[in-house]
């Protein structure tokens, strides 16, 4: 495009922004910590989602200090169940060290903020245009589906090397003079006009210069390649009885749901029923043996790349002493603590049918 060109699309999409733009809480605040703190949560969670989880998380950690010098799985609880839990853990240990080595100020540099865990190129971009007005344009799903339709792009937007692509594209069109607010304005028009489905092409301040729009290949955008179909795990878990104790195990502080407390279980090999597999899992996992009593229920929860079914035992104790092989920690607690120890959001829900039999 021209940069006459340009001019005229910031013109009128910050035009169009300004009058258009949500109300969002974040957008209230120029606190680089907030701002950090809504960027990183929006990263894989939809916008009502945040706004209560968003709120909370700042009544208990106000500033950067307050969330640096408080206990991880403190942070883990508060995050419960908006998902994605490795975001809470870098976030936590990126403010520690914000705190330690740059004196609670959270950097305005490319290099020293793109360093701190969890930072990647599109939280870097995020925060630093939209806090310190620097020009680095910022490339999520909304971008990409705006751009690919704006500039008729038939680079797959699902492919690892499309990120160039449309990072330079991004790069082309950015106000750098409003950085931020262009940013925002960008990811605004593709959730509010330029839906994946059904875009409100009538009211796009872009219309006039989206080449799809232009040529009616509106529904063509963004180009994606096929997915392959989503793998289903079956899993079975035990809830181990102890008198009135029940026995929750910690999963390392790494990997997928790292740190969180849950209920001892595992897959179901082939040709083995979802009993068996419940008391070999918790055999494995933490060496004890165990007689189930009964099945508790069945819950069906998706993952980003996979889903489960999941079979629910009440076991009782047998004999042994806990090992633990795999999980780095174990509490045997009364039911009614459970609310004290972050969880799984598939634990959720089967813990309303799990409390009845209190």
């Amino acid at each position: 495009m021209q940069s006459k060109h340009n001019r005229f699309l910031r013109t009128q999409l910050l035009a169009w922004y300004h009058k258009n733009s949500r109300p969002l809480p974040w957008r209230k605040s120029s606190n680089p910590y907030h701002i950090w703190v809504s960027e990183v949560m929006l990263q894989q969670t939809q916008v009502n989602t945040v706004i209560p989880y968003y709120r909370n998380f700042l009544r208990h950690f106000p500033d950067i200090s307050r969330l640096a010098r408080s206990d991880l799985q403190v942070v883990l609880k508060v995050w419960e169940g908006m998902g994605y839990y490795a975001r809470a853990r870098n976030l936590h240990q990126a403010a520690q060290i914000v705190v330690e080595d740059f004196n609670g100020a959270i950097p305005d540099t490319w290099e020293d903020f793109r360093k701190l865990p969890g930072v990647g190129d599109y939280i870097a971009a995020a925060v630093l245009s939209i806090v310190f007005n620097r020009p680095y344009p910022v490339v999520d799903g909304n971008v990409k589906r705006v751009l690919s339709r704006l500039l008729k792009i038939n680079t797959p937007v699902t492919t690892a090397g499309s990120i160039k692509r449309f990072k330079t594209a991004a790069a082309d069109l950015l106000d750098q003079n409003h950085p931020g607010m262009f940013n925002q304005a960008m990811m605004e028009l593709g959730a509010l006009i330029c839906k994946s489905r059904n875009p409100a092409c009538d009211g796009c301040p872009l219309q006039k210069m989206c080449q799809a729009y232009r040529t009616d290949t509106v529904a063509e955008y963004p180009k994606r390649l096929k997915r392959r179909s989503t793998p289903q795990y079956q899993i079975a878990v035990g809830v181990v009885f102890k008198n009135s104790r029940v026995l929750i195990t910690r999963r390392k502080p790494e990997g997928l749901l790292g740190g969180l407390w849950e209920f001892p279980g595992g897959k179901i090999k082939a040709n083995e029923t979802a009993e068996n597999a419940c008391v070999r899992e918790i055999k494995e996992e933490v060496n004890i043996d165990v007689a189930v009593d009964h099945h508790l229920t069945q819950v069906k929860h998706a993952y980003s790349h996979f889903k489960i079914t999941m079979d629910v035992f009440c076991c009782r104790y047998l004999s042994g002493r806990v090992k633990l092989k795999g999980p780095v920690d174990h509490r045997w607690i009364r039911l009614q603590q459970i609310d004290n120890f972050p969880v799984p959001k598939a634990n959720h829900k089967f813990i309303p049918k799990l409390m009845q039999l209190i």
